[in-house]
């Protein structure tokens, strides 16, 4: 190692912006719009009806303004947490949180299909150019398509840091070509950590033992079959790419042939380039593969048979309209289904500062207070186009904050160089990728349930990162954190893009 790579330290990583536009009082553009709009119709007020009315006018804007402006820790205004709070209600007075499915359920055909945003989405299996069947899930509410990729991460134990930092590089890499990818519209990394149940290594060990082996050695190993599996736990990583059915905005959407066969061509050469990023081997899943997996994710229970299948040799006779919970019911801040309860948290703020790439090493490791916990990085690669409009829209908003006071905060300082460096990357190669991370603690006794809500909040803040449970969409941010491909601001009835601009 030379002296430079000596004096230099470890490497950081951050400078990681949330879009913002030029307001006046900290509103967005449209937030400003209305409130010019709403003063402009109290003037009127006042000259045609009376000086009284026109006061009870302003008396109404300046409420609705205050909803708007007053946020919280988490950047929610008293309007979003009031419309969130009325729409669960709403949910709940018509029953649509609760979930009944199976021959006594709701569901057609005395199904188990899954409920929710994922209620409408398709399965359908194709083989990609090395012969390997990949699963091809369709959602028709969004016209997209998405494929899973089973991973097997290599992890950072006993690796020198230098390589440490190229798989940071390829990955980031990796993402950044994504934008340039035709069609592509978000992508996912889901790691998910869970009680092994000991199955796999019966079969191994058991399929291994040679009959004329000393007693002693046997002995041994029927031990490790006895205590080994208790307390330890199974990793697993999927990487979900979407794109959408139309190959430019208002094309005729291709159907699942279609898509089938171009991501055939296409998977070989993205499951090559994750594997440099230390993603290790990279296999896109098979429709069995991921029925098993969301089976397992409703209804943690049914691991251990499926598991005790697989070392017998069988294989579950999965379908997808079969993958959902015979029971689901979401509550403001929780979601049981099955034999499982749920919560899960939406991150709100990035790490601020610069941090070392194990950061979300605590986070995404196994916790002895929770049975199961996934994590889900959820990526929007943006194109090239846009994602200069983006960066230099935001430069604008953060040196209009500087220059509308006379007494800058530090803060608005400090804004102007970030947007300032972001611009600069962006116009020198660099990719622009929007990305959030919904994080789901699940426990199957109902008593260790608040015990896994402390643990997630312990974690969140050992990684530097602001989270808040999604009160009253429990349900849907279940499915989101699934390996489904599920994009949602593309579910949302008022556009993401709007809704920053208030």
């Amino acid at each position: 190692m030379t002296t430079a790579e000596v004096n230099r330290g470890p490497r950081t990583y951050g400078n990681w912006r949330k879009p913002t536009s030029a307001g006046i009082l900290g509103l967005g553009s449209v937030g400003t719009v209305i409130l010019l709009g709403g003063l402009m119709l109290v003037v009127i007020v006042v000259m045609t009806a009376g000086l009284l009315e026109g006061v009870i006018t302003f008396a109404v804007l300046a409420v609705v303004m205050l909803m708007v402006v007053v946020k919280d820790a988490h950047g929610k205004s008293t309007l979003s947490r009031g419309s969130a709070r009325v729409g669960w209600w709403a949910a709940r007075s018509n029953g649509s949180n609760i979930y009944r499915s199976g021959p006594l359920g709701r569901a057609l055909w005395g199904t188990y299909q899954l409920p929710g945003l994922a209620a409408a989405t398709r399965l359908y299996e194709y083989t990609d150019s090395y012969g390997r069947p990949f699963a091809l899930l369709y959602t028709p509410a969004t016209g997209s398509y998405s494929v899973v990729i089973g991973t097997e991460p290599d992890g950072a134990a006993l690796v020198d840091q230098e390589q440490i930092d190229a798989w940071v590089a390829d990955w980031g890499h990796w993402l950044s070509n994504l934008g340039d990818t035709p069609g592509i519209e978000a992508a996912s990394v889901t790691i998910e950590t869970a009680p092994d149940s000991g199955t796999r290594l019966r079969r191994e060990v058991l399929t291994n033992l040679d009959d004329d082996a000393p007693a002693f050695a046997r002995e041994m190993l029927h031990q490790v079959i006895a205590t080994y599996p208790s307390g330890s736990s199974t990793v697993k990583a999927y990487v979900t790419l979407t794109w959408s059915a139309a190959q430019r905005a208002g094309g005729k959407k291709r159907k699942h042939d279609e898509m089938g066969h171009e991501l055939a061509a296409r998977l070989p050469g993205l499951t090559g380039s994750l594997q440099a990023t230390g993603a290790g081997a990279a296999n896109p899943l098979s429709a069995q593969s991921l029925c098993e997996a969301i089976r397992i994710a409703y209804d943690p229970a049914a691991a251990v048979l499926i598991d005790e299948a697989h070392a017998e040799g069988e294989t579950p006779e999965l379908t997808w309209p079969d993958v959902g919970p015979s029971a689901a019911e979401a509550s403001w801040s929780g979601y049981r289904h099955d034999s499982a309860f749920s919560c899960t948290w939406a991150m709100t703020g990035a790490p601020r500062g610069n941090v070392q790439s194990g950061v979300l090493r605590e986070l995404l490791a196994p916790h002895q207070e929770i049975a199961r916990k996934r994590v889900s990085i959820l990526y929007r690669p943006l194109e090239s186009a846009r994602a200069a409009a983006i960066v230099e829209a935001d430069l604008r908003a953060a040196e209009f904050r500087l220059t509308s006071t006379n007494k800058p905060a530090a803060r608005d300082s400090l804004a102007v160089r970030a947007a300032a460096a972001t611009a600069t990357e962006e116009a020198s190669g660099a990719g622009l990728v929007q990305f959030g991370m919904l994080i789901t603690a699940t426990v199957t006794d109902p008593d260790k349930y608040e015990d896994a809500k402390a643990a997630i909040d312990s974690l969140a803040a050992g990684a530097r990162l602001r989270v808040r449970p999604v009160y009253g969409s429990q349900d849907s941010a279940f499915a989101a954190a699934l390996p489904l491909g599920l994009v949602l601001p593309k579910h949302l009835k008022v556009p993401a893009e709007l809704r920053e601009k208030l």
